[in-house]
């Protein structure tokens, strides 16, 4: 498992902290997403978040994984967002280990 560079995990970390859209581009396409968990998943270090923008050969808004190694131009923007959100199948993810996740959105 290789480990992200520092600077891309920090990002990561704070956005999902402090509930902030990243934008960044994957696989040659420009994304924007309210990042939700991060850490291991199968062995390799994903984030998994909810893509509002950007590009996508899927249709938008919806659930995305990411390699965070094959992300590029990662970017923290100044916009938040409310926190989790209800996954359509009632079912999470199981992870290897989780770095950060969502805290759900103060009542």
């Amino acid at each position: 498992m290789q480990l992200p560079e520092p600077r891309t995990d920090r990002l990561i970390r704070t956005a999902i902290k402090r509930k902030h859209l990243l934008r960044f581009h994957y696989h040659g396409k420009p994304r924007i997403v309210e990042p939700h968990d991060y850490g291991v998943h199968k062995g390799s270090v994903k984030l998994f978040g909810y893509q509002i923008g950007g590009s996508s050969r899927e249709p938008l808004p919806n659930w995305r994984w990411a390699l965070v190694n094959s992300i590029s131009e990662l970017t923290l923007l100044d916009q938040h967002f409310d926190g989790t959100r209800p996954s359509p199948s009632g079912r999470h993810h199981q992870w290897d280990q989780i770095f950060a996740r969502v805290e759900p959105p103060n009542i």
